[in-house]
C-alpha cells in the first residue's frame, strides 16, 4: 500500500534526521542524536495534545531536521551570537522541511502553515505555535532537563527554567508539573516558578 503524504513527510524527516553523526545514548544504545530528538517530540505532542493536526505533527517531527550541520562554534560564543545560531537554525529547519512538504506533494498552503509553526510565529496567540512551543519545553524538561542542569551553576537553571516557563501556556504548566523530576531538579523547578 502507497504511504500517504503525511507518512513519506516523516519518512523523509527521519531518514535526514538518521544521517546526524552526532549520537545520544539511552539504554546501553547509540541512536543519532536529532532522530531520536523528533521521535520524542512526536511522543511528547501525542501525550500533551492527542488531537494534534498533521500540520503540528510534522513541525514536532522537523523542529531539529539536519541541525549538526550549522554548528553553535560557526557563531560568535555570546548570546548574540546564540540567538543569531538559533534563529539561522530555525530558517533551515523551516525551509528544509518546505522542501520535503513539495516533494511528497502538500501544496503551499499547508507547507507554509507548518513552517510558520516551525518559525513559532504568534506564540501566545496562535494555538498551534503554543502547543509547539509548549511540546518543546516539555520535551528538554522531561529528557534533557537532568542532564543539563548538572553542567551549569543553579542560578543559570534557575534563569532558564524562569524564562522557559514564561514561554509555556498553562496546560503546559500542569503537564511540566506531572513529569518524573529528579529530587534535586524538582527543589530547582520549584524555587524557579515560586
Amino acid at each position: 500500500m502507497k504511504p500517504t503524504r503525511f507518512e513519506a513527510a516523516i519518512a523523509l524527516i527521519d531518514k535526514a534526521n538518521s544521517e546526524d553523526v552526532n549520537t545520544y545514548q539511552v539504554a546501553g544504545m547509540d541512536y543519532p542524536k536529532e532522530l531520536l530528538y523528533s521521535q520524542r517530540m512526536t511522543r511528547k505532542l501525542l501525550q500533551f495534545e492527542p488531537n494534534a493536526s498533521k500540520a503540528l505533527q510534522i513541525a514536532a517531527r522537523a523542529q531539529h531536521i539536519c541541525r549538526w550541520k550549522i554548528a553553535r562554534d560557526e557563531y560568535p560564543m555570546d548570546r548574540v551570537g546564540y540567538l543569531k545560531w538559533r534563529e539561522t537554525l530555525k530558517k533551515m529547519h523551516a525551509n528544509l522541511t518546505v522542501d520535503i512538504l513539495k516533494e511528497v506533494g502538500f501544496d503551499d498552503q499547508f507547507a507554509d502553515r507548518v513552517k510558520a509553526i516551525i518559525l513559532k510565529k504568534l506564540i501566545k496567540k496562535n494555538e498551534e505555535s503554543q502547543t509547539f512551543e509548549d511540546t518543546i519545553c516539555l520535551v528538554f524538561l522531561d529528557y534533557y532537563f537532568d542532564e543539563f542542569a548538572e553542567k551549569h551553576s543553579d542560578e543559570k537553571i534557575i534563569d532558564i527554567l524562569k524564562k522557559t516557563w514564561v514561554k509555556m501556556s498553562e496546560k503546559g504548566h500542569e503537564a511540566a508539573l506531572q513529569i518524573a523530576f529528579s529530587e534535586k531538579s524538582l527543589a530547582l523547578v520549584k524555587q524557579a516558578i515560586s
